[in-house]
Order: structure tokens, then C-alpha cells, then sequence
């Protein structure tokens, strides 16, 4: 691991719960390795695990509240305009609209595990003017399983806890598959839920004689 990151992961720590939620809230360095350093830092007595828990889905609402308001009020040009200084490229935007359009307002949720459009999600969402509450609720509930996930992860590696994109990455192809299905079943009890259009046709009325 760079220097660089180790030493803005150490600015972070001196903060403490602030700087966890400062760190996913800016996402200058990937959330595993914030949140893998938090849970190295509550396994040393540094943090509440709770706490840490809640510092990292408040953290990580807001910067996914960012990108919804960036689509919300700037739109699609906007995005593809200044998307490079937040490490959101075309593609990630391309991507994340098709998935939005195809499966939803709950791929917000299940898309939260997979790679590449776990953050530009948010985008297609804004744009779509999907409302902010319902946004908050399927991200904070996306949030909650991943910051726990990471913060264990990382207590448990304790001082080897750099190594934890390594050690996830083999599982995160089966999340995403999981998430995949997930995106399936929720269009499939949509479908169904959804009732039949019934078509009236206009009938005339009748003269009294």
C-alpha cells in the first residue's frame, strides 16, 4: 500500500469516527480499505464497533447523496463533464443507466455489491428524479451489511488488514452473482404485483325517445 493513502488513513484515525465517516464520505481511497483500517483500529480498543458502524453508513449515504444530487440538478451532461475529477468515468455512467432502466429504482439496493456501478448507481437515480427518501432507504440498507462486513473483516485480519481486497475479491464475484439474482426476483414479484392495465372502451350514449 502507498504511503500516500497510509498517511491519509492515519489523518482519518486521528479523528475517529469522524474521520471514518469523512473517509467514505470524500471516497479518495476504496471504502474496503477505510473500513478494513477501522476495524483494525476497533480490534485495538481505538473505536466502538457500533459506532464505527454507524460513522460508515452515515459516511457512506452522504457520498452516495452526492452523485444522486449531482444527476438530480446537473443531469447527464453535467456528470459527463466533471465526472473525471470524482473518478466517474462514461463508461461507469453508460452502465450504471442501463441497469437503472432495465431493472429499476432496486437495483439502487443490489447494486450496491457490484463492482463498477455500485457508486455510479446514484447517478442514473438522480437523473430519473427517483425520490430521495426511497434512495436513502435502499442505500442505507445496502450500507448497512457492507460497513459491517468490512469492519469484522478487518478486526479479525488486525494488523494484516491491508490485505483486504485481496482476501475479499474472490468473493465478490458470488455477491454480485446474489445481487444479480436479487435484481431478477424483485422484477419478477414487480410484474406480479403490479396490476392488469384493463382497457374501457368509450361507449356512446343512447338517445331517449
Amino acid at each position: 500500500m502507498s504511503q500516500l493513502i497510509m498517511t491519509i488513513l492515519n489523518w482519518f484515525a486521528g479523528m475517529g469516527y469522524i474521520g471514518v465517516l469523512l473517509g467514505l464520505m470524500v471516497e479518495i481511497i476504496p471504502s474496503e480499505l477505510v473500513l478494513g483500517y477501522g476495524g483494525y483500529l476497533v480490534g485495538q480498543g481505538k473505536m466502538n464497533f457500533w459506532g464505527a458502524v454507524l460513522a460508515g453508513v452515515v459516511g457512506g449515504t452522504i457520498a452516495q447523496l452526492f452523485l444522486y444530487w449531482a444527476g438530480y440538478f446537473g443531469g447527464r451532461p453535467f456528470l459527463l463533464k466533471y465526472g473525471k475529477y470524482i473518478l466517474i468515468k462514461e463508461k461507469h455512467i453508460v452502465m450504471a443507466e442501463e441497469w437503472f432502466h432495465r431493472y429499476g429504482v432496486g437495483v439502487v439496493f443490489t447494486a450496491r455489491f457490484i463492482p463498477v456501478v455500485r457508486h455510479a448507481i446514484s447517478i442514473p437515480a438522480g437523473i430519473a428524479r427517483m425520490s430521495v427518501w426511497k434512495f436513502i432507504f435502499y442505500t442505507v440498507a445496502a450500507l448497512i451489511p457492507w460497513t459491517i462486513l468490512f469492519l469484522t473483516l478487518g478486526r479479525i485480519l488486525g494488523e494484516n488488514w491491508q490485505q483486504i481486497s485481496e482476501i475479499t475479491s474472490p468473493y465478490l464475484i458470488p455477491v454480485a452473482g446474489f445481487s444479480f439474482v436479487l435484481i431478477i426476483l424483485y422484477i419478477i414479484w414487480k410484474k406480479k404485483s403490479t396490476p392488469p392495465i384493463v382497457t374501457v372502451k368509450k361507449m356512446g350514449r343512447f338517445s331517449e325517445k
